[in-house]
């Protein structure tokens, strides 16, 4: 016991004078996400078309569309990529639940036997031992003490890389949503723009039809049959471009749903002809809210977080590792294990240490400079947030005003087309005249078809932009941690 105490004050000196090394991570000072211009409200929310209220958790409700939201709830229950996506979270908790698992003891069984002859010498005998049956049975306890805290900061990187996956699994849901909504939306689009073209098509055939029976009454010449039928033929030329439209965003809609393209999907959404409607201004809260609600945003500020728990992992190999262990057992023959002559047990510290060298502390620097390139990183997603909002909600504005515009110019042409329609068929007026004002009334329609889907697209990138919907997705169930 006496040479013991020499062992144990060594030790006990030792976690004296133990601490953590490496930084306490704490978000820094100069990150773009601490600037007051990140914080405030958005230089484009007009309180018209948006407003300064919280975001929308279930914000595809904001269109009051049952069909929508059946869609969306269908996506976050079958998207491959949400599986995959809850997988990877599952994963992390597990390394995180064997991370956390290194603090504590460990314990090891053994037993083994053979048939084997001891060397002789190894004895300091000149004759050789007889073959013999040897055996060993035994447990072994250890425990690391973690003296400079570099369990504590792979805890902590564990930690932070699974709350990092669950946040781009949050990411995601949103992207699901988003996308699912975008593709109903291009659906309703697509048969808005066909029925469109239709009408305009029926209106130039009851056109084409006059056209004949006056150049049959000699009132009108083979040329302006000619040219009716091209101005026909033109309209009627747009209606398979909006077929194969609404036919890719039905596949991209199945995909999302987690069914094949030849899966049958909800009648209601493949009829739908009119995009959703918002009744109300677009909540967009603040960039505060902002930054604290995007998934990806999140995500990196956690990496920068793991980066910084490293550096303590790197700088905590500088210093020696100590192992506290016990163990019991018998060894000897196969035929006396068991007996009291084949007792065997020890316990004390295992001391060990790589003395630091370039290696050791190359890692270091490593470490730090990685912690830089997640510091970089974590602020070119904060102001790529702020930028997706901000553009996304100069394009809604703008978008609305010029969809005003042509709703205008649109009744405006259709007014003229039909006055020189009457003045065309009361021979008042060329017949040149008034094609032209047809072309230009079916120009007018078409224009107002297409600002009015991009309209529709533009809040779904608004509201992918700010961010919201994952709140309540799917929760995954943890690991079982017994």
């Amino acid at each position: 016991m006496k040479r013991f105490y020499p062992v144990s004050l060594l030790v006990l000196s030792v976690l004296a004078g133990c601490t953590t090394v490496g930084p306490d991570y704490r978000l820094p000072e100069q990150a773009a996400m601490q600037r007051p211009a990140a914080q405030g409200r958005f230089a484009n929310a007009d309180g018209q078309l948006a407003s300064a209220q919280a975001v929308a958790g279930r914000w595809w409700q904001l269109y009051h569309d049952p069909v929508l939201n059946q869609l969306v709830e269908q996506a976050r229950a079958a998207n491959t990529d949400l599986r995959v996506a809850s997988a990877n979270l599952q994963k992390a908790l597990a390394v995180a639940s064997e991370v956390n698992a290194e603090a504590g003891p460990h314990a090891a069984m053994s037993a083994s036997a053979e048939r084997a002859r001891i060397s002789g010498q190894s004895m300091l005998l000149e004759e050789p031992l007889p073959v013999t049956n040897l055996g060993d049975e035994g447990i072994r306890v250890a425990y690391q003490l973690d003296l400079f805290g570099k369990l504590k900061r792979g805890e902590q990187a564990a930690e932070a890389n699974s709350e990092a996956v669950a946040a781009a699994r949050d990411l995601a849901a949103i992207t699901v949503t988003a996308e699912t909504v975008r593709s109903y939306v291009q659906i309703c689009s697509a048969n808005h723009g066909y029925q469109v073209v239709q009408q305009q098509l029926g209106l130039q055939q009851k056109q084409l039809e006059l056209t004949r029976r006056l150049a049959s009454a000699g009132r009108m010449t083979a040329t302006d049959v000619l040219r009716a039928q091209a101005q026909r033929d033109s309209v009627n030329a747009a209606l398979p471009a909006y077929q194969a439209q609404r036919d890719a965003a039905r596949y991209r809609l199945a995909m999302l749903l987690g069914k094949a393209p030849a899966e049958a999907l909800p009648a209601a959404a493949l009829a739908c002809a009119q995009e959703p409607q918002l009744t109300q201004p677009i909540p967009v809260g603040d960039g505060r809210a902002l930054l604290a609600r995007r998934p990806d945003v999140k995500q990196a500020e956690r990496r920068l977080a793991q980066s910084s728990a490293m550096i303590g992992v790197a700088t905590a190999d500088l210093y020696p590792s100590i192992t506290l262990g016990a163990s019991a057992g018998f060894t000897g023959f196969v035929e006396d294990l068991g007996k009291r002559s084949t007792q065997r047990f020890g316990f004390g510290p295992l001391i060990s240490w790589s003395i630091p060298d370039s290696g050791s502390m190359a890692r270091v620097r490593a470490a730090k400079a990685d912690n830089a390139a997640a510091l970089a990183h974590f602020d070119g997603v904060v102001l790529n947030a702020l930028r997706e909002v901000e553009t996304s909600l100069s394009l809604y504005a703008k978008d609305l005003q010029r969809l005003t515009l042509l709703r205008s110019a649109r009744d405006n042409a259709r007014e003229a087309a039909a006055q020189n329609r009457r003045l065309y068929q009361a021979g008042r007026a060329p017949y040149l005249t008034s094609l032209d004002a047809d072309r230009t009334m079916v120009s007018g329609e078409q224009a107002v078809a297409m600002a009015e889907s991009q309209l529709a697209q533009d809040q779904v990138n608004l509201f992918l932009a700010l961010g919201g919907g994952w709140e309540d997705a799917a929760s995954v169930a943890k690991p079982d941690q017994h």
